[in-house]
């Protein structure tokens, strides 16, 4: 007896001895939060990053998956509706966004009267409205590649990627560091022919994502907490820095911010600057939270959230950072963690007092016996505590869209058929699934019709006759009925095309234009189509297509039907990318859609085409190329 229970001591002890050096005998494993600190002093910050770095070694965690080798991201922006709303212009779309009330950044904006459109290192201002007198009006040149807008009232903000760091000075030698940067440039454009630069912001680090709620924009970035020395391991610390009003300021230590928890390694910082985009002479509020690299952002009307992957232990988990926003104020408030990874900012969301997240833990194999994944849904508290979570569902398979709608959770997991399941959040403490849909394909989108309707965009598939996978076919367009939820069904499926069609908005919502009101959706599409003569005996499910047309398709769209009204293209039969069927290549590839009045635009590098909402027809049409 006496030996047994030595036995258990000694085991409990190890036990706990490596849950605490894999990280998760602290706040991180059960979905406990913490309140995070800010440091005193930059020698205090130095010998934080350095015992973390120590702590990183002698566990022989490598620097690269810390984040010390990064890469710019892609840029997510939007349309904002201008002082033109006053005016008698009629109405018009905006950009697809997440939260009512939270823009996003894109690659077109509209204000109603004008088209502002973001093209390699270009921002065209384009005269839209009426059609009838469609022309560019000014033409602004920037040196690094533009990432996206945001147009609010005469201001345009836009943001460029640089290839270097912001300078600095060592001693009298002004030096640029090896890292990436971009610029935050907020111009007056009250005279659309003569924008003037009111304003340049610049942070180092890689972009994520920014949001504007009226006339305050939030910019999220990551920039290196280290810098390496030498192949020997030697590094030096980096103070975070932002650029405004022509002058290079170093954060405060007392802005900066870290977990009191020591076993992870940081070698990040998270910056969040908010600014207001019409007071010019304004200081920019600006907090920053050493962590790791950081991979999603969600922001609802009042709170920020920051995600970062963490893969330093033996359990992949999701670290999450709440900065409360008052205002332009920032008010980091709670940090917690959570088991998985999520997929982009759809997994996210704030509703009535809670935080509510879908994950993924483990990994999918083509036979079913070696897959470890798992899906999960967890709801916590402001303060970041779990208070409910749904666990383990759908084995073998990860989340490839997830959609939260007010006290539901719409997931979408896949392997070789897509279980669309429909989740009851309305127990904060309590998540159970209320049904499920199993039907071939999957979507990779999800968009809200009205609350007992829900469009799904993705793709088709066919099961192989060995192995525990499918065969991606054609885009599928899916219209689900969940008005009885523990019964959801498919009340139409539209599949585009063969093997190889392909639609940015599997990868970018904001490519996706929709209106229940005008009953209308368009869809960028590049086709690719199967020629069956080629296949004599049978048309395998792994053929791919060739790519045959680009353009946007134009469906009717209502709460129980959806119809192709008609197609649009840029390309022409003489286009030289129609013969040689490189259509990304194409500068006439259509990347979005927008309305003004009853003219549809479609918009791509090349061109602006303004077309008839009902009947589609050309009503005029400007080629950007030459100019």
């Amino acid at each position: 007896m006496r030996r047994a229970i030595i036995f258990a001591f000694l085991f409990s002890i190890i036990i706990i001895d490596i849950a605490v050096f894999s990280g998760f005998v602290d706040y991180y494993a059960f979905g406990f939060s913490v309140k995070l600190k800010s440091f005193s002093s930059y020698d205090e910050l130095r010998s934080f990053i350095s015992a973390s770095l120590d702590w990183g070694r002698s566990r022989r965690f490598h620097l690269y998956y810390s984040g010390l080798r990064f890469f710019p991201l892609n840029s997510r922006v939007s349309f904002m509706k201008s002082s033109a709303l006053e005016s008698n212009l009629p109405d018009y779309s905006k950009t697809n966004i997440q939260v009512e009330g939270v823009d996003e950044a894109d690659l077109v904006k509209t204000d109603g009267e004008y088209i502002y459109l973001s093209s390699g290192s270009r921002v065209y201002i384009v005269h839209a409205y009426p059609a009838e007198d469609l022309r560019v009006e000014s033409i602004l040149n920037f040196n690094g590649s533009l990432m996206g807008l945001f147009v609010y009232g005469d201001r345009l903000i836009v943001f460029e990627q640089i290839g270097y760091g912001l300078p600095y000075l060592d001693g009298d030698v002004k030096v640029f560091p090896v890292s990436y940067g971009f610029h935050i440039k907020i111009f007056d454009v009250e005279d659309k022919g003569n924008p003037v630069l009111k304003r340049d912001l610049a942070l180092e680090g890689s972009y994520l994502s920014s949001r504007m709620i009226d006339e305050y924009l939030y910019v999220v970035s990551s920039q290196p907490a280290v810098r390496i020395l030498d192949c020997e391991g030697g590094f030096d610390v980096i103070i975070p820095k932002v650029y405004f009003d022509g002058e290079l300021h170093l954060i405060n230590a007392s802005q900066i911010f870290y977990s009191p928890n020591v076993t992870d390694v940081f070698c990040q910082y998270i910056v969040i600057l908010a600014v207001n985009v019409l007071e010019d002479d304004l200081k920019p509020t600006c907090k920053v939270v050493l962590s790791g690299f950081s991979s999603s952002m969600y922001m609802s009307i009042n709170n920020i959230y920051v995600t970062m992957t963490d893969c330093s232990s033996n359990i992949e988990s999701t670290i999450i950072h709440r900065i409360r926003v008052d205002d332009g104020e920032l008010i980091v408030e709670a940090s917690g963690r959570v088991p998985g990874r999520i997929l982009n900012q759809f997994s996210m969301d704030e509703y009535d007092g809670y935080f509510r997240i879908a994950t993924t833990t483990g990994h999918v194999a083509r036979f079913l016996s070696r897959a470890t994944s798992r899906n999960h849904i967890y709801i916590l508290d402001m303060n970041l505590n779990v208070t409910g979570r749904l666990e383990n569902l759908a084995p073998g398979e990860r989340i490839y869209s997830a959609r939260f709608m007010g006290d539901r959770c719409y997931l979408v997991t896949f392997r070789k058929v897509d279980p669309l399941f429909v989740i009851d959040l309305s127990d904060p403490e309590n998540p159970r699934v209320l049904g499920k849909l199993k039907i071939p394909g999957y979507s990779d989108y999800l968009h809200p019709v009205d609350e007992n309707h829900i469009i799904g965009i993705g793709k088709e598939t066919v099961e192989a006759e060995e192995g525990d996978f499918a065969w991606y076919q054609g885009v599928k367009i899916s219209l689900f009925d969940v008005s009885d939820p523990e019964k959801p069904k498919q009340i139409v499926r539209y599949v585009i095309g063969d093997r190889g069609t392909d639609s940015p908005i599997l990868r970018d919502h904001h490519a996706l234009l929709f209106s229940l009101e005008k009953h209308l959706m368009v869809i960028p599409v590049l086709l690719a189509e199967i020629d069956s003569e080629k296949y004599p005996d049978g048309v395998p499910p792994n053929a791919y297509g060739d790519f045959v047309w680009q353009g946007v398709y134009v469906f009717n769209v209502d709460v129980d039907n959806l119809t192709l009204r008609g197609r649009i293209t840029h390309i022409g039969d003489e286009d030289e990318f129609l013969k040689s069927g490189f259509y990304f290549s194409s500068p006439y590839s259509i990347k979005r859609a927008l309305y003004i009045g009853n003219i549809l635009y479609t918009i791509s590098d090349g061109m602006i085409k303004a077309c008839d909402l009902g009947t589609l027809d050309e009503v005029n049409s400007i080629v950007l190329m030459d100019l």
